[in-house]
């Protein structure tokens, strides 16, 4: 039976099962007693929740229209700290001796305030930032103040990248060059006797272990970034010809953003290793093994080894880390050095949440077939009108090929016009009740043909919903990733209808048809009929990671509105920050237009109307006010 037709009362059971979100939530997210997702920080050990309707009210109270991106400081917090503590008991469990020095992608997002409240919340654990980009150097070099904390410089570098990164080493920053190619050791070394500071050089490696998963790529011997063993060797002979070999204190890899596998990440961990344990035979002065990022966050709650999810838990992730590493270094009897990982999808995916209101809904409707067809209808709509009364659950799969045969031979015959709309109109009345009447008979089938498999999102409802897929959740439609969404709301009523979601761009790839399910992927989710004048909001989770900064500007949506919260521990809120969304004005200004030439120019196109008496001049009054208002508004549907 489909959980959306359960019978009797429909309880915050029936929906936490439903949506997985005790799967997925880590803690932060639940269902209160009212129906109402609410916000738990400290992974579900404080007793204060704040439901998000509350939140909602807030945000509309100050003014602000959906869709809005919340970011909730204390998760951010919670996450620092169970990472870091996470690796400090595993060091301290298994004898390490060594420590544990994280860093933070910039990368993974840029913005402002997510990298002020990284630096803020890390300090106490030294946590430091991870830059792959000049701009990105700045931004963290503008918020470091821990001289304990680790700043790893990767990609491309030239003079003034590696000028500035020499600079904070001479402040007294623990920065680290870590050679990409083999050309930029020169560089680093020109420079770093130029302006008189001994770097910190770090190497990266192509490691042999590849992952699964969709950044499969990113490790491997064809990986982009990386030195193979012959040029790390090369690193090392260059740097003994210029005694310099005690700067080389780091070895990195990168295997992948999202690892869902702890099998693969132990391979790779083991290999590095062994690399970083020749490298101190080589006779340099090492210290710190950079594991990169891999940290998997379980989007759909399985626990398994899918794309989306992970098959470990933060804590086994740590425990095996540092066996791994301790293992290699005890049976050569060397120093445990510095780990350090850049771990960033763990740290922020669940720190934001998108919301956003439901529009408007397209509802698949079920015709109710004629008992009897007119005599003179189409051999073609007889024969689907045969089909229909056929249908049963032992000649499903049959009926499906045969209503599939039968329409495509009435589209045909009604573009060569030897039949009317009107008789096609019946005959795609008789075809969708049919497919309809497939969907129910197939629940009751024990082994579902693939044809069918996945049948309901045909005759799903479409929910019109104020966003942007390509500006907000980017990942959905470029890489098929999957987030958890839900209603925010009413999860105390049965959500009645299938359904897909489309956003507001009018773009056929403007949409989400995939969703997460415990055991597979959904195309279809479950949501509530709207009811009269009142909104319906809809919210996806776990979207902190990467999506804000992928975003681009497709049919010229802007970023959304955000508001931090910090939740208290007597179950209030604040409102910590605002942040207006968008203008028309900002959006068009990223792509080289000139709002004052706009302006300009529209009043003139204006003026000639008045000209031609097509309006009068009060009307162009109202006209380019119309327009200049427009230009200050929020790109997303404003009511």
């Amino acid at each position: 039976m489909n959980k959306v037709e359960l019978l009797g009362r429909w309880t915050k059971e029936n929906s936490e099962e439903l949506y997985g979100i005790k799967n997925w939530g880590s803690g932060y997210f639940s269902i209160s007693d009212k129906g109402e997702i609410i916000v738990t920080p400290n992974n579900g050990r404080s007793a204060s929740g704040v439901s998000l309707m509350d939140i909602i009210s807030g945000v509309k109270d100050r003014g602000f229209d959906m869709p809005v991106l919340l970011r909730f400081e204390n998760i951010l917090d919670s996450q620092i700290s169970f990472l870091n503590n996470s690796f400090n008991n595993a060091i301290k469990t298994l004898g390490y001796k060594g420590t544990y020095r994280g860093v933070y992608p910039v990368k993974v997002n840029q913005q402002q305030q997510v990298l002020e409240e990284m630096t803020k919340f890390g300090q106490r654990y030294h946590h430091g930032l991870e830059v792959g980009s000049k701009a990105e150097l700045i931004a963290a070099l503008s918020l470091m103040t821990d001289r304990e904390a680790c700043l790893i410089c990767n990609g491309y570098k030239d003079e003034e990248f590696i000028d500035l990164g020499l600079y904070a080493v001479k402040m007294g920053l623990k920065c680290f060059f870590v050679i990409e190619i083999p050309g930029e050791l020169d560089t680093i070394l020109n420079r770093a006797e130029i302006l008189g500071v001994k770097p910190n050089i770090g190497v990266r490696i192509k490691v042999a272990s590849k992952a699964g998963g969709y950044w499969a790529e990113s490790g491997g011997d064809r990986s982009v970034f990386g030195l193979n063993m012959s040029q790390v060797i090369g690193i090392v002979d260059t740097l003994k010809e210029k005694d310099m070999l005690g700067c080389l204190k780091l070895l990195h890899y990168h295997l992948g953003s999202q690892i869902p596998n702890i099998r693969d990440i132990r391979s790779a961990v083991l290999e590095a290793a062994r690399v970083y344990s020749e490298l101190i035979k080589e006779g340099a002065a090492m210290g710190y093994l950079d594991l990169g990022g891999g940290l998997a966050v379980d989007y759909d709650g399985s626990s398994t080894n899918f794309s989306s999810s992970r098959n470990y838990s933060v804590e086994e992730y740590c425990a095996d880390v540092v066996e791994a590493v301790m293992n290699v270094m005890d049976a050569d009897g060397l120093p445990h050095p510095i780990i350090v990982t850049e771990s960033g999808r763990a740290l922020v995916a669940y720190y934001s949440v998108l919301l956003f209101n439901v529009l408007d809904v397209a509802r698949f409707e079920v015709f109710d077939v004629p008992d009897t067809l007119p005599d003179n209808a189409p051999e073609a709509t007889a024969n689907l009108f045969e089909v229909s009364k056929s249908l049963g659950i032992k000649n499903i799969q049959e009926c499906y090929n045969d209503a599939l045969y039968y329409r495509d031979q009435i589209r045909e015959m009604f573009k060569h016009g030897n039949i009317s709309l009107r008789e096609r109109s019946v005959s795609e009345k008789i075809f969708w009740n049919i497919i309809s009447r497939i969907a129910r008979e197939k629940k009751k089938m024990k082994f579902v043909p693939p044809e069918l498999e996945n049948i309901e999102s045909a005759i799903a409802d479409i929910y019109y919903c104020n966003f942007s897929v390509f500006q907000s959740i980017p990942d959905s439609w470029a890489i098929d990733q999957l987030f958890p969404i839900m209603p925010v709301h009413r999860l105390l009523e049965i959500p009645s209808r299938n359904a897909v979601i489309a956003d507001i761009t009018c773009d056929c790839d403007g949409k989400i048809d995939n969703f997460i399910d415990l055991h597979d992927v959904s195309k279809t989710l479950p949501l509530h009929l709207l009811n009269n004048d009142e909104d319906y909001y809809i919210g996806v989770f776990l979207v902190g990671a990467y999506q804000e900064t992928l975003g681009d500007l497709h049919n010229l949506f802007g970023d959304t509105n955000v508001v931090s919260i910090r939740i208290n521990d007597d179950g209030g809120f604040d409102f910590v920050r605002e942040i207006y969304g968008d203008s028309v004005a900002d959006v068009l200004s990223y792509v080289e237009y000139d709002t004052k030439d706009m302006k300009t120019g529209f009043r003139t196109i204006a003026e000639e109307a008045v000209k031609e008496g097509r309006i009068t001049a009060s009307e162009r009054r109202e006209i380019v006010s119309s327009f200049d208002n427009g230009l200050r508004g929020y790109t997303y549907y404003e009511r």
